[in-house]
């Protein structure tokens, strides 16, 4: 089979891509910046340089392939770039999707998140879950918008596509928040742990194997959740030192102190450059929230 990928340089999507070569499918990826793509090179992929807020620089690629993946997205927390967000993760998804249905493509996986339900209180959600309130950061927003504004639309005009909603995904290669706070914490620089915060992790390779698997075997229209079992960031902290023998930090914090300290720091941020692990977006989003949901459907 032939398939074509965006995201693929990056952190899920370079894991999609090696699973895809190693069982010997063809795949077309398409690259902002050529210079990162040496891996893919090694892979034998095909390279198109291009953007998806660019459509025609997608059109060639796309023509005559099997499968699109749609992976690409902005995931910055702490960032002032609303706009460029709202380009790549709501107006970049509908370029993709758009091409796919002039260019009649058999099938879609397109990626979504669990964070499009922002915080769950708690509970242990699935797909049928919906939340429409005030979300915590850009990245939730652009998403949710993504999801129920351009991908659910365009499935209902018959549009052949799967949604896959990874939760917390880690291993080799991450370069999300949770990297930067886990390095910290090797380092010795991470004084502090929020209590109450919950997420459901899975393994990168977990997460390409259920991006492939929705392409194989995903019913068109549904959606999936790719998500581990619920832990919360101090429990996987206390994992972490019994495997590495360093120390986590011991002083865990309530969510209504980090919320206020969240406010101050928003006003700060604008006139000095911080560590995304201490800016505000991401204070808010580790500050007692649960984004937990089950993968009982997937």
């Amino acid at each position: 089979m032939r398939y074509f990928v965006t995201g693929a340089t990056g952190f899920v999507g370079g894991a999609v891509v090696r699973q895809l070569r190693e069982v010997g499918h063809e795949v077309r990826a398409l690259v902002r910046d050529p210079g990162r793509a040496q891996a893919l090179r090694e892979l034998d992929v095909e390279l198109f340089p291009g953007d998806i807020r660019e459509p025609s620089t997608m059109r060639g690629p796309m023509e005559g392939v099997d499968g699109v993946f749609h992976i690409a997205a902005w995931y910055k927390l702490g960032s002032d770039e609303a706009a460029y967000a709202h380009s790549i993760n709501v107006g970049g998804t509908r370029n993709v999707l758009t091409l796919m249905k002039q260019l009649r493509i058999p099938k879609g996986v397109y990626t979504s998140t669990v964070a499009v339900f922002s915080d769950t209180h708690g509970q242990l959600v699935d797909e049928g879950y919906r939340y429409d309130g005030p979300m915590l950061s850009e990245y939730e927003h652009t998403k949710h918008a993504a999801h129920y504004q351009v991908a659910l639309p365009m499935i209902e005009e018959g549009l052949p596509l799967v949604i896959v909603m990874p939760g917390v995904v880690y291993g080799p290669g991450d370069r999300g928040p949770l990297h930067d706070a886990f390095v910290q914490y090797l380092r010795g620089r991470l004084p502090m742990v929020p209590q109450g915060a919950r997420y459901c992790w899975a393994h990168v390779d977990d997460i390409a194997r259920g991006h492939i698997l929705a392409m194989e075997k995903g019913q068109v229209g549904e959606s999936y959740i790719l998500a581990g079992e619920p832990c919360g960031l101090p429990e996987a902290l206390d994992l972490a030192e019994r495997i590495t023998g360093i120390k986590a930090p011991r002083l865990r914090v309530p969510a209504a102190p980090i919320r206020a300290a969240a406010s101050l720091i928003e006003r700060i941020e604008r006139y000095v450059a911080l560590p995304s692990t201490y800016r505000s977006e991401s204070l808010r989003g580790s500050a007692g929230v649960t984004y937990t949901a089950r993968s009982d459907k997937a």
